[in-house]
């Protein structure tokens, strides 16, 4: 596998939006640094080809270099930068979306003997070093952006491809449990769905675990082991990145922008923005700089 092709046509094909011609496939061109952004992960497989990115979920702090590879099996907030970006060493990334259904397929016609087993419930973002076969597939289906005509037809065969690589490699386990309707990561992504689709209401654990399928006790450790947040804490992120983005348009209704995300008191708002971001919501200096 050349690591120098793959960079020349990620360099070539990168666009602002980091999306491509084929369904899927995100590229990314990074060239200057960046101060860390709040954003949702998608479910999707993020391999490193030049540089390296930095990412926190929670307590948690992922990074990953050149030749690796992070997985996010549920769409989650996280904070996170490409690190040490030039315009002479631009950071370099691939993307593949990844589809519950797609791996379901493949389960389906795939011997279980094949498939690492999948004990507990895996974490929600993980890393791993990128094995050959993987990096190659990755520059076969990236090298179709040259080759529209074969696109149509090879690109959906070397997705298929990548998805076997990872679902027998290290992040196996928790590519498997993404297309298993019926899995413990299945039920928590149903609560995150609905936290996500309703972060300006507030709600009871036990109304979330009964939406999930589990226990009180069994859908909270399950929800700390996939995001590691509570439930709780997993909504004020949601909430906290919805203002920022609401504060970019409207920055002088902080008191607006704080019931529209569903917190009553301006003060606990402006306390907890705070906290997240280092600066409260009228003096954020990221909004300050548009």
């Amino acid at each position: 596998m050349s690591v120098a092709e793959l960079r020349d046509l990620i360099v070539r094909h990168a666009r602002a939006d980091q999306g491509t011609a084929i369904e899927d496939v995100l590229l990314s061109r990074v060239v200057e640094p960046e101060s860390p952004q709040p954003s949702m992960t998608g479910t999707v497989l993020a391999v490193i080809v030049q540089g390296a990115k930095r990412l926190a979920l929670g307590s948690r702090v992922y990074e990953y270099t050149a030749g690796q590879y992070l997985i996010a099996s549920v769409d989650m907030p996280v904070t996170g930068n490409f690190l040490g970006a030039t315009d002479d060493r631009p950071a370099l990334g691939f993307g593949l979306v990844l589809r519950p259904a797609a791996v379901a397929e493949i389960l389906l016609q795939a011997d279980p003997g094949d498939l690492p087993p999948a004990p507990g419930v895996p974490s929600g973002v993980a890393v791993s070093d990128a094995p050959a076969e993987l990096l190659d597939a990755v520059l076969r289906l990236v090298r179709l952006l040259d080759h529209p005509r074969d696109a149509a037809v090879l690109a959906p065969l070397i997705k298929r491809e990548i998805l076997w690589r990872v679902l027998t490699g290290e992040q196996g386990a928790a590519v498997r449990q993404l297309g298993l309707a019926d899995s413990n990561l299945a039920h928590v992504a149903r609560a995150v769905r609905w936290i996500r689709e309703h972060y300006p209401t507030a709600f009871r654990v036990e109304e979330l675990a009964q939406l999930s399928g589990m226990s009180v006790s069994a859908f909270y450790r399950n929800f700390q082991a996939v995001t590691a947040m509570s439930p709780i804490q997993f909504q004020k992120q949601i909430r906290l990145q919805q203002a920022r983005l609401l504060l970019a348009t409207r920055p002088g209704d902080v008191t607006g922008v704080g019931r529209h995300v569903g917190y009553e008191s301006p003060s606990q708002f402006s306390r907890e923005y705070r906290r997240q971001f280092g600066a409260p919501p009228s003096q954020d200096p990221t909004l300050l700089l548009r």
